[in-house]
């Protein structure tokens, strides 16, 4: 559905949520390429301002999760995460190194749907104890065979051959890529497998555009987004033979578009408060920006997939820490 009427149906009390249209989503979700039409923007003046800083008070929390499922901030959720995990070829005996574990949906899913020992990380210091918490409250079994701890995407640190393969989550976000590569690299024994699904940009992103700006604030980013070729040659660097290296915005875009036509029809079902409606309109806001923005080809969604050396290239001082 257009975002701009979900916004209009919460502050003016309609029995319903309008109906979704073809005409009011990016050009057919199935089929949508970067670089095609959309619809216009909502009016800016009409956008609430977001926080200063990244957070996730339980409004926000809540309507990401209604979203995407229940410990999982991005489209897709755990078939999506279990789908980008699928090339690795995970064992019950594997441990998989995750950044990006979110709420702790991520995993979870990939502890109990594949039976894999994790060691999850996340950046964001207040989802870090979330996922955390939730993942003890689980029981025992799942608590033996999944950890979260925090990580600082710009001064990584893990402890040297943690783990069988690696699978990041857009975790690298706005820090450069170099050093969180020679880290993972670091972190995996011989022949390890990592695979990415990271936003980039081709080109430098202005940070005087509205349109990024706005985008960066909702999502709680720098507009430094990291070039694929940059990480292309920083695997190739570490001695991984890439195997993959694909532009995934086409099925990110359709994945947020079903997921919001299933929540406005959700939402139909009872009238949101104030504070649930105003969280309701941030998140509609952020991903009318982001897909417009994709659509554009300003920025894009790219996976990698590549194999480790069978003596994995360790940069000093890199790849040391905690155990997870």
């Amino acid at each position: 559905m257009h975002f701009a009427a979900l916004r209009t149906w919460l502050r003016r009390g309609h029995p319903g949520p309008p109906e979704a249209s073809d005409a009011d989503v990016p050009p057919d979700a199935a089929s949508a390429e970067p670089g095609g039409d959309v619809p216009a923007m909502p009016d800016s003046a009409a956008t609430p301002e977001p926080a200063a800083a990244p957070t996730w008070p339980a409004s926000r929390l809540a309507v990401a999760e209604e979203l995407w499922g229940s410990g999982f901030l991005n489209p897709g959720g755990a078939d999506e995460v279990l789908r980008l995990a699928t090339p690795i070829g995970l064992s019950a005996a594997s441990t998989l190194l995750l950044l990006g574990v979110g709420a702790g949906g991520p995993a979870q899913a990939l502890a109990t749907e594949r039976g894999i020992w994790v060691a999850g990380f996340e950046a964001d210091p207040e989802l870090a104890v979330l996922a955390a918490r939730r993942i003890q409250r689980a029981g025992d079994a799942l608590a033996k065979r999944a950890t979260v701890a925090p990580w600082d995407p710009a001064a990584p640190r893990f402890r040297p051959r943690l783990a069988n393969h690696a699978l990041g989550l857009d975790a690298i976000r706005d820090a450069p890529p170099a050093p969180a590569l020679a880290a993972i690299a670091g972190a995996l024994r011989p022949h390890g497998h990592i695979v990415l699904s990271e936003t980039v940009t081709t080109e430098p992103l202005d940070p005087d555009d509205p349109a990024i700006a706005m985008w960066c604030r909702l999502e709680g980013r720098r507009p430094c987004l990291p070039e694929p070729e940059a990480v292309t040659r920083g695997l190739s660097r570490l001695g991984f033979d890439v195997r993959v290296v694909e532009d995934i915005s086409a099925r990110h875009m359709r994945l947020a578009v079903l997921g919001w036509r299933h929540f406005v029809r959700l939402m139909a079902r009872e009238r949101p408060d104030h504070e649930r409606a105003a969280a309701v309109v941030e998140q509609a806001e952020l991903w009318t920006r982001r897909i417009r923005l994709m659509h554009s080809g300003r920025i894009r969604l790219m996976r990698w997939h590549a194999i480790g050396p069978a003596t994995p290239l360790v940069a000093e001082g890199e790849a040391q820490g905690p155990r997870a």
